[in-house]
């Protein structure tokens, strides 16, 4: 199809009859994976919901221990607090730049 030899209300009429037609194929397409997501189902004697329920029962959790206890305490101010984990903050940059040892802001367990 050469479109260069087309006017611009050709082009627009075009433009509009693919959209049309994209819309209706995708419609198609979900109909058909419908249809397939419940062959499947009948297939083990399940519903899809019940298919769909189990797979958010199986889903993995959370890892445990997301959180992360902090391991290091800013003696000058102690709510600044650091796990130990990510970039280091200002403050623990400036305590090792003094010539301090990280172990002087580790928090007694």
């Amino acid at each position: 199809m050469d479109l260069s030899n087309m006017s611009a209300a050709q082009l627009r009429n075009l433009q509009e009859q693919v959209k049309k037609e994209l819309a209706q194929r995708e419609t198609q397409e979900r109909t058909r994976a419908i249809e397939q997501i419940q062959a499947i189902a009948k297939s083990v004697g399940a519903s899809v919901e019940e298919l769909v329920a189990g797979a958010k029962a199986g889903a993995k959790p959370k890892a445990p221990g997301a959180e992360v206890a902090p391991r290091y305490r800013n003696p000058a101010d102690a709510a600044q607090q650091w796990t130990g984990r990510g970039r280091q903050p200002k403050w623990v940059k400036d305590w090792l730049e003094a010539g301090n040892d990280i172990e002087g802001l580790r928090i007694a367990a």
